[in-house]
């Protein structure tokens, strides 16, 4: 019976030691062994083979969040002999701070860290969930507190990155690594956001009317530029419309001028053949038409005639002479009636009668 009880009592031992000696580790986890109380080793992951006697794992806090299926967030907190290396986000409960104006104010943190040193984090700090909470509320409440109301709502990361150096530089002794410290959100008061809401669409009914006075501004500019520019070119136009005109008047008295002065030449070749006088048929064609514009009114009567009128009759006289026509007019146009007035005012005399040669003929 005694060997049979050795062989037992071994047995027992390979299966307790099979069951409890052989551990395999998981990829990014690790566990802290103790030998007898103190401590002996880290395990990496993969197998590893312990004493179950001797070495015994070390416990460690660890915070879990459980979603039910309501939505809600459930914090669960337990003991656990793994310790997760990877990065781990703690989403803690709303609190409350006072800004610099004193304005209550509640805040929602999130917390990104990583533990790097497994032994600090289990012999360094009893509860490391708990601390690393209460680390990071305290430290949010007097980041907080130096800031205003306006200052926290628009600094996040400036509030996110003094968060995470305060955070860092504290919990380095505990073997843990923080990454990101975000906050989620910024709650003030019930009447303090209504004050801001009022603020904002004060500020934006100031900024619609700024926009719009400068929008008439630059209307106005616009229209007075395009004012002044029609003004320019209308003036422009005219300008050019003047010059052309002249232009054209211009031309036109030099083409006149050169057909008279083609007639004049003609006229000039044809009464020199027959030995005349050119000057005095010119002048007699001349009298002859501003005669003709006199007698051009109603009934064909000149109502004055000035006493010049006797040059006119030599002139015609002179058309006779030159042209050789000795016949009376055949008494067929108008009749020409010709009144000689004085001006009021003089003496009345009897008409003198003609000196000699200056009888005109008719």
């Amino acid at each position: 019976m005694g060997p049979l009880i050795i062989l037992g009592v071994i047995a027992i031992f390979v299966i307790v030691f099979a069951i409890k000696g052989f551990l395999i580790i998981q990829q990014s986890e690790t566990m802290v062994i103790e030998r007898l109380g103190r401590y002996h080793r880290t395990l990496p992951s993969g197998i590893n083979i312990l004493w179950p006697l001797f070495d015994k794992p070390r416990m460690i806090e660890w915070r879990y969040v459980r979603t039910e299926q309501d939505g809600r967030g459930i914090v669960r907190k337990d003991r656990v002999k793994r310790i997760d290396l990877r990065e781990t986000v703690y989403d803690f409960p709303r609190q409350s701070v006072i800004t610099k104006d004193n304005v209550v104010t509640e805040l929602n943190a999130l917390l990104y860290f990583q533990i790097t040193d497994p032994v600090k984090a289990v012999y360094e700090i009893a509860n490391l969930p708990d601390a690393i909470e209460k680390l990071t509320q305290t430290t949010l409440r007097n980041v907080v507190g130096e800031l205003d109301l306006d200052e926290t709502l628009s600094s996040r990361d400036t509030i996110n990155n003094k968060l995470r150096a305060i955070l860092d530089d504290a919990t380095d002794k505990w073997g843990v690594k923080v990454n990101r410290v975000e906050l989620q959100d910024i709650n003030p008061p019930p009447e303090i956001r209504v004050a801001m809401e009022k603020q904002m669409r004060a500020e934006r009914d100031r900024r619609a009317a700024i926009l719009e006075a400068e929008g008439l501004k630059q209307s106005s500019i616009l229209e007075a530029e395009g004012a002044k520019s029609a003004e320019i070119n209308r003036a422009e136009g005219i300008r050019q419309a003047k010059i052309l005109v002249a232009d054209g008047e211009a031309q036109a008295r030099v083409r006149v001028a050169q057909a008279e002065a083609a007639a004049i030449n003609a006229i000039t070749a044809a009464i020199a053949q027959s030995n005349g006088d050119p000057a005095t048929y010119l002048i007699a064609i001349k009298y002859i038409e501003t005669l003709k514009e006199m007698v051009s009114g109603q009934n064909n009567k000149v109502v004055y005639l000035p006493y010049e009128a006797t040059a006119l009759l030599g002139s015609l006289g002179g058309i006779k002479d030159l042209l050789g026509a000795g016949k009376e007019p055949d008494g067929g146009g108008p009749e020409l009636t010709f009144k000689v007035e004085r001006t009021p005012g003089r003496s009345a005399s009897p008409p003198q009668p003609p000196k000699p040669g200056e009888e005109k003929k008719s």
